[in-house]
């Protein structure tokens, strides 16, 4: 059970790929296996209680006798540790995020009733863990590719730097390596993720080496998009901006979590930038780089924000017009300087300030589809639609899987299969998603 970011995917397939080299055969229903492994996220309050309530049904199969026993591993295993067990102490094992090669050992210790050692923990590696070997729980043609490990920020809200420790940049090689391995596997996009993108590099080459890296990653065989995520709102040049908008498959997305807009609440969330600078990225980005569609996510209600800092940040959003935009209201997380600062925001405000933020989205995001109306974008297709002839769900370049709206794709060929790439006109919209007809294969 693989819970939490793209980042915990790519470990839970490490883990799986680990499992099968050794024997180990994955079944879907956990009431048919011998024992489940739980890769949890301790991220927020909300992600720390789905991961608790997926331990809590497996306990429930294991006291029924249908398992022989429970994992846990990743983001809150490491957060927690003791604390988890003697909580639940039907857990068999716990694995933290940078033991989590050490899961064929666990496994076989726990079916041979070896119980002596139940906490499984290694400190965090100077360099990036490889993620070779990987058995992929993604539909076959596209793939996480993690290129670092960590983080070196301080956010005042944010405990990851606390479960996943600093910056590990995965040499340019390794990550090149992986990149072929996947597209031998059948990927044709690769989603570049990390915690911090545009800080790769720097702790291996004294240097950011975003850019080095994607001029290579672009000369992959077989791999036809490369999409970002995660660019934290520094180190980001003239270089790399020119270097996405002229690729071939490097697709002109960013996702860019900016968090807010109002300096002081910059400052008090310690983000290192301010509005101006911000301001300027944007406006270099959107100038450097054609069609460029834009993700980021904002926190409403963090320590001291007032009614005029959130009508600031609504202002900003209705005027930068963000293509893709998600909203958090801001989590209270123990261990993290936010939780002891003064003037905590009510829930209930929080909540107001995050609806409106997304009534303001909700108009920028539906201008934006029916500006595509008449327009032909290339689709990647992801899964016919059950019941229907030749229609298809796919992705335009402006949609990241999971977290963005979809194409539908009526007319395709009806000897497509997932991951072909056909160009589409596109003739309607429904609210967030876009309709069109495909009119041949890519271009």
């Amino acid at each position: 059970m693989s819970l939490g970011c793209p980042k915990n995917v790519v470990d839970s397939e490490r883990m799986l790929g680990l499992l099968e080299l050794e024997g180990y055969q994955l079944v879907e229903d956990p009431a048919q296996a011998d024992f489940v492994v739980i890769n949890t996220c301790g991220f927020i309050e909300q992600a720390r209680e789905e991961s608790l309530s997926a331990i809590d049904q497996m306990l429930v199969l294991k006291d029924k006798g249908q398992l022989r026993g429970v994992i846990v591993a990743g983001c809150l295993a490491e957060r927690q540790k003791e604390e988890l067990l003697n909580e639940r102490p039907g857990i068999d094992a716990l694995v933290g995020v940078f033991a989590r090669d050490e899961i064929v050992r666990v496994a076989d210790r726990l079916l041979g009733d070896i119980d002596e050692q139940r906490l499984v923990f290694q400190p965090a590696p100077v360099r990036a863990l490889a993620d070779q070997d990987r058995f992929r729980v993604t539909p076959p043609h596209f793939a996480y590719l993690k290129i670092s490990e960590g983080c070196d920020r301080m956010c005042t809200f944010c405990a990851i730097p606390k479960m996943r420790g600093k910056h590990a940049t995965k040499p340019i090689e390794q990550v090149v390596a992986e990149a072929r391995q996947l597209s031998a596997d059948g990927v044709r996009e690769l989603i570049l993720v990390s915690q911090d993108t545009t800080f790769y590099g720097m702790d291996l080459y004294g240097e950011p080496r975003l850019t080095q890296l994607l001029e290579v990653l672009e000369h992959v065989d077989g791999i036809e998009w490369i999409r970002l995520m995660y660019f934290y709102p520094m180190y980001v040049d003239e270089r790399l901006i020119e270097t996405i908008a002229s690729a071939d498959k490097i697709l002109p997305y960013l996702d860019m979590p900016l968090q807010h807009i109002n300096d002081r609440i910059l400052r008090r969330m310690s983000r290192r930038v301010t509005r101006e600078e911000t301001e300027r990225l944007l406006e270099q980005l959107r100038c450097g780089i054609p069609d460029l569609a834009l993700r980021t996510t904002l926190i409403t209600g963090f320590p001291g924000e007032t009614d005029e800092q959130s009508a600031e940040l609504l202002d900003f959003v209705r005027a930068q017009r963000f293509e893709r935009l998600g909203v958090f209201t801001f989590s209270p997380e123990p261990d993290t300087p936010a939780i002891r600062l003064p003037d905590q925001v009510a829930e209930e405000v929080k909540d107001e300030r995050r609806n409106r933020l997304m009534e303001a989205q909700q108009d920028v995001a539906f201008n934006w589809n029916g500006q595509q109306v008449g327009r032909r974008l290339d689709v990647i297709l992801d899964s016919p639609v059950h019941g229907e002839e030749n229609v298809w769900i796919g992705r335009s370049y402006a949609d990241a899987p999971d977290i963005d709206p979809v194409v539908y794709v009526t007319g395709a060929e009806e000897r497509l299969t997932a991951g072909d790439i056909v160009r589409c006109e596109i003739v309607a919209f429904q609210e967030y998603d876009l309709v069109g007809v495909a009119v041949g294969r890519r271009e």
